[in-house]
């Protein structure tokens, strides 16, 4: 018994890296983790699959000037689920136009065409 301890652990010393880690770790290599490696990056995490449109303004785009607030389909889409307006990093509309559907849907809220929160 006594031989088969002293058997394994050589090989299993051998086998696993320092540092206690375990095999799932992969060594870094002599630059430590790396900044680009050889695959062209398409944004951060250097995943190039996906390209990322710029996002162009609904309202420029159709020549909208003023936005209605008794369109409700219209604001329901810049409204979340929840009830929050959803921030125009994410809906792509230009600064102007966010301020003026900003207004147009506490407009609509106030004279309860949209809700101001979610029922639960």
């Amino acid at each position: 018994m006594a031989d088969e301890v002293q058997g394994k652990a050589p090989e299993s010393g051998a086998s696993a890296p320092q540092g206690g880690s375990g095999p799932s770790e992969r060594p870094s290599g002599p630059g430590g983790p790396r900044q680009g490696g050889g695959r062209p990056s398409g944004g951060p995490g250097g995943r190039g699959k996906f390209f990322r449109r710029k996002k162009v303004c609904k309202f420029c785009t159709e020549k909208i000037d003023a936005i209605p607030y008794r369109d409700v389909r219209l604001l329901q889409g810049f409204v979340a689920e929840r009830g929050k307006i959803v921030p125009r990093r994410l809906t792509g509309v230009c600064t102007t136009h966010q301020r003026r559907l900003t207004r147009a849907i506490k407009q609509a809220r106030n004279i309860a065409l949209l809700p101001f929160a979610t029922r639960h």
